[in-house]
């Protein structure tokens, strides 16, 4: 399989590729660790033909990039687990969550606003360029996309739940006791794009 023709995006994909392949040292969670790098996967596995047939610019490919690297940090940890308070005390003394008065791990809300926020860029640049529409059209693009994957996605953890074994849908879906987990999840990807719509909108 042939490789991208942009040297910084093929850099971009090998560093993703690298971030993957050390994920997997020593997996703390090997039960679902497939379950969670998947995309990431097929997303590495693809990107080839994709960007022949798509073509994006080095900003939209970063950010996806980007997207895909925090997942798969998420991922080794089963996102409810990322240690981002143990990384704090050891370079600050304190942590996180007692900074912020937390008692539950907040690693997931980022990567869903990220979601939100890092879709901006390649969404917008799919759809004026490949779309035909203009930049409020683009806007309009991006939100309606954040949306339909964020719900997508919470409609696949809650089918995960009537499949899987219980320990393993629970570890997966990382609700932690939070029912509201699936809206606020949501809720938070459309404040991301709408945040960087608005930037982008006033520049």
């Amino acid at each position: 399989m042939s490789v991208p023709a942009n040297p910084a995006q093929r850099t971009l994909i090998a560093l993703l590729l690298g971030l993957l392949l050390v994920a997997q040292i020593e997996q703390p969670y090997p039960e679902i660790a497939l379950l969670q790098h998947i995309p990431t996967m097929l997303m590495i596995a693809f990107s080839p033909w994709l960007l022949r047939r798509w073509p994006l610019t080095t900003a939209s490919v970063a950010c996806i990039v980007l997207f895909m690297a925090l997942h798969t940090l998420g991922g080794r940890y089963a996102y409810s687990n990322v240690p981002y308070d143990d990384w704090a005390q050891a370079l600050t003394g304190s942590t996180v969550s007692e900074a912020f008065g937390w008692t539950r791990n907040h690693y997931d809300r980022l990567v869903h606003f990220a979601f939100g926020a890092l879709s901006v860029i390649p969404v917008t640049e799919i759809a004026r360029r490949w779309g035909g529409v203009g930049a409020r059209g683009a806007a309009l693009a991006v939100l309606a996309w954040v949306l339909a994957i964020s719900c997508l996605y919470e409609i696949f953890e809650w089918l995960l739940t009537l499949v899987a074994a219980g320990a393993t849908a629970d570890r997966y879906n990382g609700q932690q006791g939070d029912i509201w987990d699936a809206q606020k999840d949501m809720a938070l990807a459309a404040l991301g794009a709408i945040g960087v719509v608005l930037v982008r909108g006033r520049r």
